[in-house]
Protein backbone atom coordinates (compact mmCIF):
# COMPACT_ATOMS: atom_id res chain seq x y z
CA UNK A 1 0.00 0.00 0.00
CA UNK A 2 2.52 2.52 0.57
CA UNK A 3 4.68 1.51 -2.41
CA UNK A 4 1.77 2.05 -4.76
CA UNK A 5 1.45 5.81 -2.35
CA UNK A 6 5.17 6.52 -3.45
CA UNK A 7 4.52 5.67 -6.81
CA UNK A 8 1.47 7.83 -7.40
CA UNK A 9 3.16 10.60 -5.95
CA UNK A 10 6.71 10.39 -7.87
CA UNK A 11 8.49 10.05 -4.67
CA UNK A 12 10.28 6.69 -5.82
CA UNK A 13 13.85 8.99 -6.58
CA UNK A 14 13.60 11.38 -3.34
CA UNK A 15 12.94 7.83 -1.23
CA UNK A 16 15.81 6.16 -2.92
CA UNK A 17 17.94 9.31 -2.13
CA UNK A 18 17.05 9.66 1.48
CA UNK A 19 17.96 6.04 1.81
CA UNK A 20 20.89 5.93 0.00
CA UNK A 21 22.18 8.70 2.32
CA UNK A 22 21.18 6.64 5.59
CA UNK A 23 22.14 3.55 4.08
CA UNK A 24 25.90 4.72 3.72
CA UNK A 25 25.64 7.23 7.00
CA UNK A 26 25.18 3.74 8.35
CA UNK A 27 28.28 1.98 7.03
CA UNK A 28 30.49 4.43 8.37
CA UNK A 29 29.86 3.71 12.16
CA UNK A 30 29.58 0.18 10.92
CA UNK A 31 32.89 -0.14 9.87
CA UNK A 32 34.56 1.91 12.80
CA UNK A 33 33.19 -0.28 15.08
CA UNK A 34 34.01 -3.79 13.56
CA UNK A 35 37.39 -2.77 12.57
CA UNK A 36 37.47 -1.58 16.40
CA UNK A 37 36.20 -4.71 17.87
CA UNK A 38 37.83 -7.31 15.38
CA UNK A 39 40.04 -5.88 12.64
CA UNK A 40 39.46 -6.93 9.42
CA UNK A 41 38.72 -10.29 10.25
CA UNK A 42 35.39 -9.41 9.39
CA UNK A 43 35.66 -8.79 5.67
CA UNK A 44 34.12 -11.60 4.45
CA UNK A 45 30.77 -11.08 6.42
CA UNK A 46 30.86 -7.60 4.57
CA UNK A 47 31.19 -9.74 0.95
CA UNK A 48 28.15 -11.53 2.34
CA UNK A 49 26.30 -8.93 2.76
CA UNK A 50 26.89 -7.69 -0.51
CA UNK A 51 26.29 -10.63 -2.36
CA UNK A 52 22.80 -11.14 -1.00
CA UNK A 53 22.20 -7.71 -1.57
CA UNK A 54 23.00 -8.01 -4.89
CA UNK A 55 20.94 -11.04 -5.33
CA UNK A 56 17.79 -9.75 -3.44
CA UNK A 57 18.40 -6.69 -6.26
CA UNK A 58 18.00 -8.86 -9.49
CA UNK A 59 14.75 -10.72 -8.01
CA UNK A 60 12.91 -8.17 -7.07
CA UNK A 61 10.54 -6.63 -9.32
CA UNK A 62 9.75 -3.39 -7.38
CA UNK A 63 12.06 -0.79 -8.64
CA UNK A 64 12.24 0.90 -5.31
CA UNK A 65 13.50 -2.03 -3.41
CA UNK A 66 15.51 -3.61 -5.74
CA UNK A 67 17.10 -0.22 -6.29
CA UNK A 68 17.48 -0.18 -2.54
CA UNK A 69 19.55 -3.66 -2.08
CA UNK A 70 21.81 -2.72 -4.73
CA UNK A 71 22.95 0.72 -2.63
CA UNK A 72 22.70 -1.99 0.41
CA UNK A 73 24.89 -4.61 -1.92
CA UNK A 74 27.34 -1.71 -3.09
CA UNK A 75 27.47 0.11 0.49
CA UNK A 76 28.56 -3.54 1.78
CA UNK A 77 31.73 -4.20 -1.03
CA UNK A 78 32.78 -0.57 -0.24
CA UNK A 79 32.37 -0.81 3.44
CA UNK A 80 35.12 -4.10 2.73
CA UNK A 81 37.61 -1.33 1.48
CA UNK A 82 36.76 1.07 4.28
CA UNK A 83 37.77 -1.90 6.76
CA UNK A 84 41.09 -1.79 5.19
CA UNK A 85 41.43 2.17 5.28
CA UNK A 86 40.18 2.10 8.82
CA UNK A 87 43.41 -0.20 10.01
CA UNK A 88 45.65 2.21 8.05
CA UNK A 89 44.19 4.73 9.93
CA UNK A 90 43.82 3.20 13.25
CA UNK A 91 48.05 2.77 12.83
CA UNK A 92 48.19 5.89 11.86
CA UNK A 93 47.12 6.26 14.92
CA UNK A 94 44.08 8.92 13.64
CA UNK A 95 41.52 6.52 15.53
CA UNK A 96 41.59 5.22 18.44
CA UNK A 97 43.29 1.41 19.05
CA UNK A 98 41.30 -0.86 21.06
CA UNK A 99 43.18 -1.82 24.41
CA UNK A 100 42.26 -5.45 24.19
CA UNK A 101 43.21 -6.36 20.61
CA UNK A 102 46.54 -7.41 19.53
CA UNK A 103 47.61 -5.10 16.43
CA UNK A 104 49.67 -6.79 13.60
CA UNK A 105 51.87 -3.46 13.36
Amino acid sequence: MIMAWIDAQHLSGLVIGVCTFLIIGLFHPLVIKAEYYSGTRLWWLFLVAGIIGVAASVYLSDILLSSLCGVFAFSSFWGIKELFEQEERVRKGWFPKNPKRKYPF
